[in-house]
């Protein structure tokens, strides 16, 4: 039997060789026709059944290791089994397809994923949920897919129905947009193996092609192709830019039949989705199946096919487990300064800081503020500790209850997660050059963050009298030695007190005081979006003849001022007397304020904005 099974398989691979059935006998001219057909149907039947064998034996002889999450290290599967037993690298046997799709035998390894332990599951949920979460705060977080909004006006922008994933939509959509505004050329292709592109200023400034600000030009493919870029950036972050683990369904989008923009693939979401309940772990470990990558461009193609999944309901989630596990569920914990206490927050089930600086520098840190603090005894509190891609901004920092780093408040881009008390929105610019500053502000800035690193006070803005020695000699500031006592006196040195004397101090000292005018005043405009759908009232908006207001996100222009540096005599009047100049009082009248523009003063000090219709919100 077994040499039966040989002799058809050989026979099926020859005859596949040659791509033709064996040519009819020509003694037989009127049979010819009918041998010709009757060695086709063989020809198929020899064929699905050697193909079927072979699935078989490579069954039989692959093993998918099922591993705890929390050390999961499984490198993506780079080969598969050929017809003769040998191995080849993924990268040959798959290939692309014009579509973006990919054919070949790779399909098999691309499709398999694995499914948690309970036990894995079990601690997953812990860490996110806790072990008393509201049946509301998980409908929250199982009701928010990751799809952009089809309004015209905010067409870039994702939006938000539940209240509480705000966190991971938001910083997903800051690295959106860094694609969209910077590399819109970059959207046309993926084809490296890196984990990330190399994207810097540099090649921003030699580029040939400027910032976009035509957002309802872009199409919805190149849209898709900026939020899966972005999601990856995320997830090659969150595992040190080597691996990345992506979390989907047991459902895969590629059972529809179709690509990841057919109205099918979604039709199909919808239905496998509808009825669908998450209450506890075991709910979770059932539908849920991950895969481990290392190879950004298999990512890629990947994820692009299983777009439905991240658009239906499930996405916020499944993509925060995703980055969850692409960091390591023991190295979440060692991250965070308390691992006892839920990520996702009780009662309204917002997403923590720790998701939100997980997303934006890799590591799921509690704090704002540059590098660790040092509160004695062998304890500290984490803080950020890498510059970042796209950045982040808080209004509680304008309320003095925080204090953000320069890695968080200065991004290598333009681009800003803002923090409110129970919301993350957007800002942006289109220009990177709004961050750039003149001699003395850069001046000033290293100051600043000499001062910042010798303060223990959790942000309050003073030092001991040994870490202003220590700024002094970092920064070659030379006071008289009257002045230094005068400083020194108290015991501690206050930030505004040290500035102050600063601004006294020429320049040729380490101070700040300068005759030269070169302090100039910056103007430029920037966006902010706020992804939740709320009635937008303003405009054309407004329902007619009854009808109810539109229901869309919102996307504000604010025009910027930033005024000159203070002189001594600004800084007297604005300190002391609660004063100010002329040119800084008109600058007053016609500026307009919010909460957002106390953040965006946490960044640009004393800017003034304005911006048409209603006040942008960041709640």
């Amino acid at each position: 039997m077994a040499d039966r099974e040989d002799e058809e398989l050989q026979m099926a691979l020859r005859m596949s060789l040659h791509g033709s059935p064996p040519e009819a006998k020509r003694s037989k001219p009127r049979d010819s026709a009918e041998e010709s057909v009757e060695a086709r149907r063989l020809q198929r039947e020899l064929l699905a059944s050697a193909a079927e064998k072979r699935m078989k034996a490579a069954e039989n002889k692959r093993v998918i290791p099922v591993r705890p999450v929390s050390a999961i290290e499984v490198v993506a599967e780079k080969s598969v089994a050929t017809s003769a037993g040998s191995s080849v690298p993924m990268e040959e046997v798959a290939s692309e397809l014009p579509d973006g799709s990919v054919e070949g035998l790779g399909r098999t390894e691309l499709d398999a994923r694995v499914e948690l332990s309970l036990a894995d599951a079990d601690k997953l949920f812990s860490i996110v949920f806790g072990s008393d979460v509201s049946k509301n705060i998980l409908a929250q977080w199982c009701n928010q897919g990751i799809r952009f909004s089809s309004d015209p006006e905010t067409c870039i922008g994702l939006v938000q129905h539940e209240g509480g994933p705000c966190g991971v939509l938001a910083t997903i959509q800051a690295f959106v947009l860094k694609y969209l505004l910077f590399f819109p050329d970059d959207l046309n292709k993926c084809q490296d193996n890196s984990p990330l592109q190399s994207l810097d200023l540099t090649r921003f400034y030699q580029s040939s092609c400027s910032p976009m600000n035509d957002f309802t030009s872009i199409t919805e493919d190149r849209k898709a192709r900026a939020l899966v870029l972005g999601m990856l950036e995320i997830l090659f972050l969150c595992g040190s830019l080597k691996t990345a683990v992506v979390a989907t369904l047991t459902v895969s989008s590629r059972q529809a039949g179709g690509r990841s923009e057919d109205r099918q693939n979604n039709e199909m979401m919808t239905a496998y989705l509808e009825g669908l309940s998450i209450e506890s772990a075991s709910d979770l470990q059932k539908v849920l199946r991950i895969k481990t990558y290392d190879l950004r461009d298999i990512a890629f193609q990947d994820i692009m096919s299983e777009l439905p999944v991240f658009q239906s309901r499930m996405g916020a989630l499944l993509f925060l487990i995703s980055a969850l596990l692409s960091r390591g569920l023991e190295s979440i914990q060692a991250d965070r300064d308390d691992p006892s206490l839920p990520l996702v927050t009780a009662p309204f089930g917002h997403a923590s800081q720790e998701i939100v600086n997980l997303l934006l520098c890799g590591q799921a840190v509690p704090n704002v503020f540059d590098g660790r603090m040092d509160l004695g005894g062998g304890m500290f509190l984490k803080g950020v500790s890498t510059s970042v891609e796209v950045g982040f901004l808080t209004l509680l920092e304008s309320l003095n209850f925080c204090k953000v780093g320069r890695h968080l408040k200065c991004p290598k881009w333009p681009i800003w997660v803002v923090g409110s008390e129970s919301h993350y929105t957007v800002l942006f610019a289109l220009e990177p050059s709004v961050q750039e500053e003149n001699e003395l502000e850069e001046l000033e800035s290293r100051i600043r963050r000499a001062f910042d690193a010798q303060d223990q006070s959790g942000g309050g803005g003073f030092i001991s009298v040994e870490g202003f020695q220590q700024v002094l000699r970092e920064c070659n500031i030379n006071f008289p030695p009257v002045k230094l006592e005068s400083l020194c006196s108290s015991g501690f040195i206050v930030w505004s007190e040290f500035l102050q004397e600063l601004l006294e101090l020429d320049k040729s000292l380490g101070g700040l005081k300068d005759s030269s005018g070169s302090m100039g005043k910056k103007l430029f405009d920037i966006y902010h979006f706020n992804g939740i759908a709320k009635s937008v009232l303003n405009g054309n908006n407004v329902g007619m003849g009854g009808e109810s207001p539109l229901q869309r996100p919102r996307l504000c222009k604010l025009s910027v001022s930033v005024p000159p540096r203070w002189t001594q005599e600004e800084f007297l009047s604005d300190t002391c007397d609660n004063r100010t100049s002329e040119v800084n009082q008109a600058a007053a009248e016609s500026s307009q304020h919010a909460p957002l523009v106390d953040c965006i003063r946490t960044r640009w000090p004393r800017a003034a904005c304005s911006w048409i219709g209603d006040a942008p919100s960041i709640v």
